[in-house]
């Protein structure tokens, strides 16, 4: 059939605008980061699954967590850190928490770990995918789970969520704004009234899960953050139904729990047991506050008991300094480890590092020094996972100026804890309950029949069960 002349003018018309735009979308650039990169189009779908999700991740109550500072291996990366997985699993620990591994901020920068420019990338001064994929690949094969730390409460100046303004808390100027009540000024505060700020954070955290089979995450400052946001997190990540998910909050609030954390932060417990070696506290402000940090949370929420983590040693130095010696730091362990919660240990602890890490810096560790030491490491924890008691038992405080003693007791388990946090030997008056009872020391295995007295050398520590 034959066209007229007018039908053919108007599908010319048609083909030459179809031209141009062809022409001029050939010609459109995709938006990109202040640095040069492509940021990619927002995506729905989730990454394929790589590996296999580690069914050995443990109950909480069984948790020995480690965290690992990867500026202090030498040289500086997930391949060093790898070789240390041996060493760390022989210590009885079966969590890593790794301390952030995204690409840090250039603008404005302090150098902090916690100023991520790429939620989505692995630091190149750490290594490539592939090394923290093989790094927790490793870990799994010696029955370690992984988490990594989660920074949700601001970026970089220079990641490239920053060109969405709104995701950001901005001032009655339209500026945004470091962190409120902080004196973070190498990060901007995120506003978690954004919806698409919200969706890109979970889809973030899920990323992870997905593309390096990772078991978790510690949330840094998580008080700071609503907490409908974990809540909506938790929910979601929860959904992954082939990972069993560890969530550790940086924070002390009872709703966090609520919202699906297992474990957070006993800020307070550090803090009387800091004292305490110090002889400003006692034995018994140590059992109060225990009392009153498991009162914070719901029944089901435990506290991370520390003597040291990347705060503490970079601002109040070794716990060889804060506990009077190897012996001191030893005996601080025990009480973090024994009396409830689950216990971490940080990079360097365990060799008894001599100087304070500021974590923004490369801090070379020699991790072969002071083996004494690492030995006693493996034996507190090695009693700890071997008692019920010490992990669930109901405590019982027995009151004394000098020494710290409680008994922790199940159905078929009983436990006592003794523990001299002073440089000086103790004449212990053993409480009537326990005169005349027999125990086996859990570290030498010889047995001890109780009396009305006991001598306690300085920062020395028993545990003795029935």
């Amino acid at each position: 059939m034959i066209m007229s002349n007018k039908k053919k003018q108007m599908n010319s018309l048609i083909l030459f605008i179809m031209l141009i735009g062809s022409l001029l979308g050939c010609g459109k650039k995709s938006p990109t980061t202040d640095d040069g990169g492509t940021i990619p189009p927002p995506s729905n779908t989730d990454p394929a699954q790589y590996g296999t999700p580690f069914s050995g991740v443990p109950a909480t109550k069984d948790i020995v967590m480690y965290e690992v500072n990867l500026k202090t291996y030498s040289p500086v990366g997930l391949s060093s850190a790898m070789a240390r997985l041996d060493s760390i699993k022989a210590l009885g620990v079966n969590v890593v928490w790794l301390m952030p591994t995204y690409p840090v901020g250039v603008l404005k920068a302090s150098g902090s770990p916690y100023a991520v420019k790429d939620y989505t990338a692995v630091n190149s001064d750490f290594g490539t995918l592939d090394d923290l994929r093989a790094y927790v690949a490793k870990a799994h094969t010696l029955g370690i789970a992984v988490i990594l730390d989660w920074v949700a409460n601001h970026t970089s100046w220079d990641n490239a969520w920053i060109q969405n303004k709104d995701w950001y808390q901005q001032d009655a100027s339209g500026n945004i704004i470091i962190p409120p009540g902080t004196n973070y000024s190498d990060v901007a505060a995120l506003n978690y009234n954004n919806t698409s700020m919200r969706a890109a954070m979970i889809k973030a955290m899920k990323y992870w899960v997905y593309t390096a089979n990772i078991d978790g995450y510690r949330c840094d400052f998580a008080d700071n953050i609503p907490n409908d946001f974990w809540v909506q997190a938790i929910d979601t990540l929860n959904k992954i139904t082939t990972h069993k998910l560890i969530y550790l909050a940086e924070g002390t609030k009872g709703p966090e729990i609520s919202a699906g954390f297992q474990m957070n932060f006993a800020f307070s417990y550090y803090g009387t047991l800091k004292n305490l070696f110090a002889g400003t506290s006692s034995p018994s402000a140590l059992f109060s506050t225990n009392t009153a940090e498991k009162a914070s949370l719901p029944a089901n929420g435990i506290k991370l008991r520390y003597i040291t983590n990347h705060d503490n040693a970079s601002s109040d130095g070794s716990t060889i300094s804060e506990y009077k010696g190897k012996q001191g730091a030893l005996a601080a362990f025990v009480l973090a480890a024994y009396m409830d919660g689950v216990p971490l240990i940080y990079s360097s602890q365990e060799v008894g590092y001599p100087n304070s890490i500021n974590f923004f810096n490369n801090v070379p560790v020699d991790y072969t020094a002071n083996p004494d030491m690492i030995a006693e490491y493996k034996k507190i924890i090695a009693f700890r996972q071997a008692h019920e008691a010490v992990k669930t038992g109901t405590l019982t405080a027995y009151n004394d100026n000098d020494i710290v003693s409680f008994e922790k007791k199940t159905a078929a388990d009983d436990v006592l804890v003794l523990v001299n946090s002073k440089n000086s030997s103790v004449t212990y008056a053993v409480p009537a309950a326990l005169q005349g009872t027999t125990w086996t020391n859990g570290f030498t295995k010889t047995n001890i029949t109780l009396g009305a007295q006991l001598t306690i050398q300085p920062y020395q520590y028993l545990a003795l069960k029935k």
